[in-house]
């Protein structure tokens, strides 16, 4: 088998982890009612960007090996750090759902009796969720042999990080006050000691 179909198969792979993982909390979490939500059209588009890059682009790659401009042989070499990108992704991404329980949400949104979540993986970050995101998108880069398609998911999300960490921050700063600025002052944002 080829590096490239290979690295195909685990970007599939890791789609479907992704999925497994996210689909008993997005059972439970709808049971938790929304107080307050911030689903307005531009975190609409934001969330269709993200979609755009880590998903509609690179399934169609996968799928139909199109677009064909920028299609390229991957080493080996790089189709196994994707593989390990992968698993990393899928670990940290399990991670911060299992600490946030039914206080996850897809979006922005604040659930009725919402607590402020500051344990497990939140105690260094902030938002390991875009951290497990944004492996998830290096790891696309690295398994999906195209110069459009892999890297459309660092693009795709890179975008609605840039322009949703700042509501975000601020709807939580709202919700919890000083609770939420101590905890912001001792923590990164998705990378220890350096963002």
């Amino acid at each position: 088998m080829s590096a490239a179909l290979a690295g195909q198969g685990l970007w599939v792979l890791l789609v479907v982890g992704w999925y497994v993982i996210r689909y008993p909390f997005e059972r439970r979490a709808r049971k938790t009612r929304i107080a307050h939500s911030g689903r307005d059209l531009s975190e609409r588009i934001r969330m269709a960007v993200s979609f755009t890059g880590l998903g509609i682009l690179p399934g169609l790659f996968v799928a139909s090996g199109l677009p064909r401009l920028g299609t390229y042989e991957p080493s080996a070499l790089q189709t196994g750090a994707g593989a390990l990108v992968a698993a990393l992704a899928l670990y940290l991404f399990r991670r911060t759902h299992k600490a946030l329980g039914r206080m996850w949400s897809v979006s922005l949104d604040i659930r009725e009796k919402h607590k402020l979540v500051t344990t497990g993986i939140y105690e260094r970050l902030r938002h390991p969720m875009y951290t497990a995101f944004f492996a998830m998108a290096l790891a696309q880069a690295l398994l999906v042999p195209s110069a459009i398609a892999g890297p459309a998911g660092l693009v795709g999300f890179g975008l609605l990080f840039a322009f949703r960490i700042g509501p975000e921050e601020r709807m939580m700063e709202e919700r919890f006050g000083e609770d939420y600025r101590a905890y912001k002052a001792r923590t990164a944002r998705i990378l220890p000691g350096l963002f």
